[in-house]
């Protein structure tokens, strides 16, 4: 595509789950100056690194994906270490961007930014509506502050930022680890890991346990279809106000896990830990927006997506 010919992308959290689609796909369009700062080389953290990233990688636009991250246990383990850094990466990043004038910076927030109680669907004006679920609000809020600090800068000094909400994601790739990962990939090692450990003349059934009663609902977006999303943003968006990114379904936990047995073929028991906590109560997107002004709609159904993500995880991690 003309629009990418000749640009100097850097995108952090380039070698990540979401950026390595992102990457794929630059590549597709004809982009062939990418950079991807590697966290063991260029902490994001550090406002030192920052600016060396700048002055040697002389980019036209920042995507900036990186980000310290997890499911409901990771988010209570560190909401001070969760809170700083990701604070700290998005402000420096911005801030360093508009001092080397890059042409755009688009950053990547989170649907955990919005308040607890959001009517349904979450519409981008309720977002200052109230305060986010306690378990991942740390996070949250720091990564909101991208779209505080983007209209700031917007007004003060004309820098083009965006600024998007997607909703959880999955697909290959994904984070497996138990001790970080979201639901999706969390609930597909359990299941196939179960499978692949289990002896035929067991006495005792593989037990699946899931945190938390099943009720809360949940909005899921494919992992390539959020990559271009993004991407158009990037080509065909030029304000700071928030636009969501979705995929319009939503589900509940139980019926989420009972779809990941069904299509893992898990024939033990489900057993619901209570004791732990549901997070948000529902979450499901108003995805007109993007729709309306960058022209994404997300096409990949949910079940073809659960699909492909379990095939991975089965071809990667059960050898």
């Amino acid at each position: 595509m003309p629009f990418w010919s000749g640009k100097r992308v850097v995108v952090t959290g380039g070698a990540g789950f979401l950026g390595s689609f992102i990457v794929e796909k630059l590549r597709a369009r004809g982009c062939s100056q990418i950079v991807v700062p590697r966290s063991a080389d260029c902490d994001l953290v550090r406002m030192e690194a920052v600016e060396r990233l700048y002055r040697d990688a002389r980019p036209d636009m920042v995507i900036h994906l990186a980000a310290r991250v997890g499911g409901i246990g990771a988010n209570r383990a560190n909401p001070g270490s969760f809170f700083y850094e990701n604070l700290m990466m998005g402000a420096q990043l911005m801030e360093v961007g508009r001092q080397a004038g890059v042409d755009k910076f688009v950053a990547v927030a989170t649907i955990c930014a919005y308040p607890k109680f959001t009517p349904l669907p979450f519409k981008e004006e309720h977002l200052w509506d109230g305060y986010p679920e306690e378990t991942n609000a740390p996070y949250g809020l720091a990564k909101k502050m991208l779209l505080v600090q983007s209209q700031a800068y917007r007004q003060q000094y004309g820098f083009n930022s965006v600024v998007l909400f997607p909703v959880n994601l999955y697909g290959p790739r994904d984070n497996f680890d138990l001790e970080t990962s979201h639901v999706i990939p969390a609930l597909i090692r359990k299941c196939l890991d179960a499978q692949s450990c289990s002896q035929p003349l067991a006495l005792e059934s593989p037990v699946l346990t899931v945190w938390g009663t099943g009720k809360p609902t949940r909005e899921f977006l494919y992992v390539e279809d959020a990559a271009e999303g993004i991407l158009l943003a990037a080509e065909k968006y030029d304000h700071s106000e928030p636009v969501n990114l979705g995929s319009g379904m939503e589900i509940s936990i139980r019926d989420l896990v009972e779809r990941i047995v069904q299509l893992t073929g898990f024939k033990g028991e489900v057993v619901w830990d209570a004791t732990k906590p549901d997070g948000q109560p529902r979450r499901v997107l108003d995805t007109s927006k993007a729709r309306l002004l960058f022209g994404f709609t997300a096409g990949t159904p949910f079940e073809e997506g659960l699909r492909k993500t379990i095939e991975w995880y089965r071809a990667n991690h059960l050898l």
